[in-house]
């Protein structure tokens, strides 16, 4: 049965992010399991230290994954990466980096 319930949570779908300040100048990339309770935790400024203290609460990109490992481990991809290239991963769907409903 716990193991059941261990399958079922890495199915639940997941979600990494990507958020950034109203200059777009500062960007954030995070892993949920929900992205709505999540974005909501950004904009209060409860979520992380960093978000709070750069204002990052702006959603300009978003990918959805089956696994919560394969997006834990798209995020760490993600922070490797250099910001130029950030960038043009979020205008490939986002060409004006336009805020994200969720």
């Amino acid at each position: 049965m716990f193991q059941d319930l261990i399958k079922l949570i890495r199915l639940k779908n997941s979600y990494v992010y990507i958020l950034t300040n109203k200059y777009r100048t500062t960007f954030y990339i995070g892993v949920t399991s929900n992205l709505s309770r999540r974005m909501s935790e950004h904009s209060e400024g409860t979520a992380s230290v960093f978000t709070k203290k750069y204002q990052t609460k702006y959603l300009v990109y978003f990918e959805e994954f089956l696994d919560i490992e394969q997006a834990i481990s798209r995020e760490k991809q993600l922070k490797n990466w250099h910001k130029g290239w950030k960038v043009n991963l979020i205008k490939e769907t986002n060409p004006t980096l336009e805020t994200l409903n969720y």
